[in-house]
């Protein structure tokens, strides 16, 4: 596992990020209800890890989405750097979930490609919210004083 994080680390200065924050915003939402609802979706619902670990990240992802400071966020106190980093971590940990957690032999594929496109898109997106972005929340942070 250590080698995997090493490796993704060294390859996130080579992958271009092309993604915009207020279109990670949006797949980040989608994402959430996904992953709150891919036991009952994919039917895998037995009540055990396999149906859990997917039901957590979908809530944290939600959560954290909220607190994002970035065009779909609210609260904005959490920075889009950090985001991403609890995107590749829950990636990870839901890509690896069958075998950590001992339920690939019922099943993994869900996790499997659900965790592989979430540390793919943590790894594509913009670091910064956009200009507009930045304008509002300059423009929010003057009247505030």
């Amino acid at each position: 596992m250590a080698c995997f994080m090493v490796l993704l680390y060294e390859l996130k200065h080579f992958i271009m990020r092309f993604i915009p924050t207020k279109v990670h915003g949006v797949m980040d939402y989608l994402v959430g209800i996904l992953l709150i609802a891919s036991p009952w979706l994919f039917n895998f619902d037995r009540g055990r890890m396999e149906t859990w670990i997917p039901v957590i990240l979908g809530v944290g992802a939600l959560v954290y989405s909220v607190m994002t400071d970035y065009e779909l966020g609210l609260t904005r106190t959490l920075s889009m750097r950090t985001h991403l980093a609890l995107d590749l971590m829950s990636g990870i940990l839901l890509a690896a979930s069958p075998w950590l957690f001992g339920f690939a032999d019922y099943i993994y594929l869900p996790h499997l490609i659900l965790g592989i496109l979430e540390i793919g898109v943590s790894l594509m997106t913009k670091r910064e919210p956009s200009h507009e972005r930045r304008q509002h929340r300059g423009h929010r942070m003057a009247h505030s004083h």
